[in-house]
């Protein structure tokens, strides 16, 4: 069975500096109806307005995933962890027994556009971690390409749960296709396009449950990027 989460449907907050979507409640943002999918617990669209973004705090007994969309976003953590991502980059970072972090737009000019990804952990207590890798265009265009996985096969970041996350560029037209197996659900986030998702229309910012295992049909209706959650 498939569910759509329509991008209007969605958490808002719009704080000046920063325009955040929830697809899950998130701090003020709270529905009942929306706490997670599996281990899936935040996917937040942020627009980070140039100069601004989140001071130093904390988080504990998480997996989070960033996923620049446009922009560039400097990360600073307690770890002795610090850089800028940019487009096509990705972080994971594992909070794990309790980790400090920033995260600003550097830029003067331009607006920092991502989405935050929380996952829960096989379990509590994990030593904190993080890791970083770029993906470009190529590796992504036309295929799943696996951007973070468990076990961290074919070079896809790690992450401490039975999650398999593929990113995607799908040109107009592209069907592609992808075998969720027995006992595994899905979620597809488009971050922007028109995508046929099992014959369901998705747009930029709509997401989707798939709570049944087989075969997942994607055809491009525009130039699409979306993300796809294989997980447990």
């Amino acid at each position: 069975m498939i569910s759509v989460r329509q991008s209007n449907e969605r958490g808002a907050v719009n704080m000046g500096w920063l325009d955040a979507k929830h697809s899950f409640s998130f701090g003020s943002y709270y529905d009942p109806a929306h706490m997670g999918f599996g281990p899936l617990r935040v996917i937040n669209e942020d627009r980070v307005q140039p100069g601004q973004g989140f001071g130093m705090h904390g988080h504990q007994d998480m997996e989070i995933v960033t996923y620049i969309i446009d922009g560039a976003l400097e990360h600073k953590d307690s770890m002795g962890n610090g850089s800028v991502i940019r487009r096509g980059e990705v972080q994971r970072m594992t909070a794990g027994t309790g980790v400090m972090h920033s995260e600003f737009n550097p830029s003067g000019e331009e607006l920092t556009h991502l989405l935050q990804i929380w996952i829960l952990p096989e379990q509590d207590g994990l030593e904190p971690g993080y890791e970083e890798k770029a993906f470009s265009d190529d590796e992504k265009r036309n295929r799943l390409c696996l951007i973070a996985s468990r076990d961290a096969r074919d070079g896809s970041l790690r992450i401490h749960q039975d999650v398999d996350l593929y990113g995607t560029l799908i040109d107009a037209g592209v069907e592609l296709s992808h075998t969720l197996g027995d006992g595994r659900k899905g979620w597809v986030q488009v971050v922007r396009g028109n995508v046929i998702v099992n014959g369901q229309s998705l747009g930029t910012g709509d997401g989707a449950s798939l709570s049944d295992s087989g075969t997942l049909s994607f055809r491009a209706e525009e130039d699409t990027e979306l993300l796809l959650f294989d997980m447990v």
